[in-house]
């Protein structure tokens, strides 16, 4: 698979990472990775990452690009890539945070690129598809939308509750890690709470999950809320989920929310009592959190699970990517 990074922020850079360090992504060929920041900020930045700590291979910058291991990877800092540039890339990971019209989102493909895959959500895709919830939908369409981390874990839940006991009603509340897109000192923002700096106090905000399950899970999307907090930690967020059942259940809520897990490829599960440090380079879109399983009745489920919004999203865009290669 030939793919293409266009945006060399925290996704690009973790998938990169991911493509350069994990042995089951030894078959990816990086074409290209595009980024308007000098190559010595990219290279300094691709070596030393303050989440996942240090590569553990040498990078070393080159004329046209780093050389990472063994490995080249050509750079190039360009406001729009050509065709030239973009030749023979099944996939063009647009990773910029900046598609805001559907010309932006339809560059990589007017460069020659096989299809576009957004690393956001974007109303300007052919398709939002969250892998585990509605991949059976993703079709032909060529610029495809990953939507958020947060729908990305919760969409797959939902899926999976709605389809063996169903759901009556459901809210979700989101306890997500600090962005970038908060200030790290009070400074003017739209959102009053969200002007606050983020690595001081828990914020109250919204999350664009709350919109994009309206389309992802459209069958049950009226049925649920969803709500958010920004807490001041570097890495990994969690959903906290209460729903009301369709239908009670036969067995414990544990046993339950386990089996639940083994049956969905991208949720994964823990017994032991961890905090948020421990799920720090998880690969799913969710890992649940066995002992905070609770039931009022036979009906009423509380479900916690954690999830690395940068390590397990760039590990979804990786296998979006594979899907959208694999239709031929």
């Amino acid at each position: 698979m030939r793919i293409a990074i266009n945006g060399f922020g925290r996704i690009g850079r973790t998938i990169l990472r991911q493509v350069m360090t994990l042995p089951e992504h030894a078959d990816i060929d990086i074409v290209l990775v595009n980024d308007i920041a000098p190559l010595e900020t990219c290279a300094y930045l691709f070596k030393y990452d303050s989440t996942f700590g240090p590569l553990p291979c040498d990078v070393a910058e080159e004329q046209t690009g780093l050389r990472v291991g063994d490995r080249f990877i050509p750079f190039l800092s360009r406001d729009r890539l050509s065709g030239s540039e973009m030749s023979g890339v099944d996939v063009l990971m647009e990773c910029t945070g900046k598609v805001d019209t559907r010309d932006t989102a339809t560059r990589g493909l007017a460069a020659g690129a096989g299809a576009v895959l957004i690393s956001g959500p974007s109303s300007f895709a052919d398709r939002t598809i969250v892998i585990g919830a509605n991949d059976n939908a993703l079709g032909e369409a060529r610029i495809v939308s990953n939507s958020s981390c947060t729908t990305n874990a919760i969409a797959p839940l939902l899926r999976a509750l709605q389809s063996t006991v169903g759901i009556e009603r459901a809210h979700i509340t989101t306890v997500h890690c600090y962005t970038s897109s908060q200030p790290l000192v009070d400074t003017p923002r739209g959102n009053l709470a969200r002007s606050r700096a983020g690595a001081e106090s828990m914020v109250p905000t919204t999350t664009s999950a709350a919109r994009e399950l309206q389309d992802i899970v459209p069958d049950i999307a009226g049925s649920v809320s969803v709500a958010a907090l920004r807490v001041p930690s570097l890495s990994v967020s969690a959903i906290d989920v209460t729903v009301q059942l369709a239908a009670p259940l036969k067995e414990s809520g544990q046993e339950f929310v386990q089996t639940l897990a083994e049956r969905t490829p991208v949720i994964g599960y823990t017994h032991d009592p961890c905090v948020s440090r421990d799920m720090r380079g998880r690969a799913e879109s969710l890992v649940l959190a066995l002992p905070e399983t609770q039931m009022i009745g036979e009906r009423q489920l509380r479900i916690f699970g954690w999830y690395d919004n940068e390590w397990g999203f760039s590990a979804r865009m990786i296998d979006m990517a594979r899907k959208i290669t694999a239709r031929g």
